[in-house]
């Protein structure tokens, strides 16, 4: 019984990671990046300035931010409760911006490189 039989070739984990780095100089990736970053960059940056803007003015326009705009409310408990609206507001605008520009194709390409078919018949509509 030293007959040996051939090893079987077949590397689900190394054919799905060669299908990925292939996926990378797709076009269509390319896009979705693209799609992706054209919310992510300035959304990003506009937070971070309005963030740094309220930082900045509770350190050296104490005078400002202390202003009573009526009974215990003052310039500063408004702008620290503005930092929290615009916070959902951006979750809120990305998580429709994803689904209508991201998640899509990202779905196509999901579904192609798992060989799943087309993804969105059995998830999002």
């Amino acid at each position: 019984m030293s007959a040996e039989r051939p090893q079987q070739t077949l590397d689900p984990a190394g054919e799905a990671e060669d299908r990925m780095v292939a996926m990378h100089g797709d076009p269509r990736f390319e896009n979705l990046k693209r799609s992706l970053m054209a919310f992510v960059l300035p959304m990003s940056i506009a937070f971070l300035a309005w963030y740094l803007l309220y930082v900045l003015m509770s350190a050296y326009a104490r005078g400002v931010m202390s202003t009573v705009l009526f009974g215990d409310v003052n310039v500063a408990l408004v702008f620290g409760l503005l930092q929290f609206a615009s916070t959902f507001g951006i979750a809120i605008l990305y998580s429709r911006y994803a689904g209508r520009k991201v998640d899509p194709l990202a779905d196509d390409l999901r579904a192609e490189l798992t060989g799943a078919g087309d993804a969105r018949q059995g998830g999002r509509a």
